[in-house]
């Protein structure tokens, strides 16, 4: 069966057309040109089912919606559950929680069988604990590193954005805020696998994703896994698994 699985971020909507096999295609486009898809699945085999995480307001899912291709069964818009392929929620009101995290947790879940960190460090950085049992222990949401840096720009009279480089010792402005937004970004996820580390007793691994995951990995004292897309590998294996069940 082929899934049609799209992620709809605060800056790009990815997404990604395949199957028990793995992809067949991937691809993406502005979040302010939804209306771009319509080319991007011109010619795709036609899906068996639709999965959908939306973080980008209901403007965009309904430009998203507009375009999407005929399917054997109504899209799935995901909301977050109590507990869904192998994850359960601890969060105070599970549905609550953004898609994009519920379907990150469900992939790495899937990919690890173990404790970790799942970290999605796009716009905005959400850093989760996934307990070995298969139980979302929590998270917390910081800004990416440009939403810091356009923070300080336009709440302080000197400190303008500007191009930096990441340094261990700034010499500069420039690369002063720059670095400083990559040290507090990896510094909430060191902190967070310090706090999953202590209830489990060992260092847990990281599962690293995202568009500023290049900036962070080198920074972490961890034993990181970048995985491309990892919001969309969980739509997939949602669709896979309600598909399964729908057969039985």
């Amino acid at each position: 069966m082929n899934v049609l699985a799209v992620d709809i971020g605060n800056t790009r909507i990815k997404w990604g057309c395949g199957g028990s096999g793995g992809w067949l295609r991937q691809g993406w486009v502005p979040t302010a040109q939804p209306q771009a898809l319509a080319a991007e699945f011109a010619g795709l085999p036609a899906p068996g089912s639709i999965v959908i995480s939306c973080v980008a307001g209901e403007a965009v899912r309904a430009a998203v919606a507009a375009v999407l291709p005929a399917a054997a069964t109504p899209p799935l818009w995901l909301v977050a559950s109590a507990a869904q392929c192998g994850v359960r929620s601890s969060y105070a009101d599970p549905a609550a929680l953004g898609p994009d995290r519920w379907a990150a947790l469900i992939a790495a879940r899937h990919m690890t069988g173990t404790a970790c960190v799942v970290v999605n460090a796009g716009t905005t950085m959400t850093v989760d604990a996934l307990g070995a049992d298969g139980v979302f222990l929590g998270g917390c949401i910081v800004p990416g590193a440009r939403l810091m840096r356009e923070a300080m720009a336009r709440d302080t009279a000197n400190l303008a954005l500007r191009d930096g480089t990441f340094s261990y010792f700034p010499d500069n402005t420039g690369d002063a805020l720059f670095s400083g937004a990559v040290n507090a970004l990896a510094g909430a996820i060191g902190q967070m696998a310090r706090y999953l580390g202590d209830i489990t007793g060992a260092a847990p691994p990281v599962i690293l994703s995202g568009g500023d995951a290049g900036l962070v990995e080198k920074r972490l004292n961890a034993q990181v896994t970048v995985v491309d897309n990892l919001v969309l590998e969980g739509l997939l294996h949602i669709a896979l698994q309600s598909a399964t069940r729908s057969r039985t």
